[in-house]
């Protein structure tokens, strides 16, 4: 019996198998590579893009401010009663505003923007973060100036009412790489 129980612990030769070693050959290691390579390349390039699009927010607020900046001035020249209802458009149609799009400039003596009479220099850089010194409008502020942006104002007669006329303005920015646009629309009555 002991003899039995010895004879079945024994394996014969032709059963004995050898685990195969398995891996990577260094051709799939290094293709593994490339791919990875260009997966991590191309998330760096959207990633790059997504800074310089959080990064024109601030030249976005800018441009849409300096639209209602110019809304704000033409409701100024009809209340003001320095100029009549049929001065209020573009110099196209017999009016004060400036046709073309116009770098932002000072505005003159008439207090009203995109006027033949705007002063030559430009407006004042925007002051956005504190400098060294930590105060902010210091001289050692950090400013942005504004030579990147230009207005047009776009003045026209609603048909049916001549006491109604819409205002168009389109500001053309540069932020960063990219060239942007905003258009702000509004209407002004003759009456305030």
């Amino acid at each position: 019996m002991v003899a039995a129980m010895m004879e079945d612990l024994k394996m014969p030769k032709n059963r004995i198998q050898f685990a195969t070693a398995s891996g990577f050959t260094l051709l799939e290691a290094m293709i593994a590579m490339v791919i990875l390579a260009f997966g991590i390349l191309g998330l760096a390039a959207i990633m790059t893009d997504g800074i310089a699009y959080m990064n024109m927010s601030q030249a976005d607020f800018i441009a849409q401010q300096k639209a209602e900046e110019a809304v704000e001035s033409i409701f100024f020249a009809r209340d003001s009663k320095n100029y009549t209802w049929a001065q209020i458009q573009n110099v196209v149609n017999g009016g004060i505003i400036l046709d073309a799009p116009e770098q932002l400039l000072a505005p003159g003596a008439d207090g009203i923007i995109d006027t033949a009479d705007d002063l030559i220099a430009p407006v004042p850089d925007v002051i956005f973060a504190p400098g060294p010194s930590g105060i902010l409008g210091a001289a050692d502020s950090i400013k942005m100036p504004l030579t990147a942006y230009t207005r047009q104002i776009v003045i026209s007669n609603v048909v049916g009412d001549p006491n109604l006329r819409t205002i168009q303005v389109i500001m053309v920015y540069t932020a960063g790489r990219f060239q942007r646009k905003f258009v702000l629309n509004s209407y002004i009555s003759r009456f305030s």
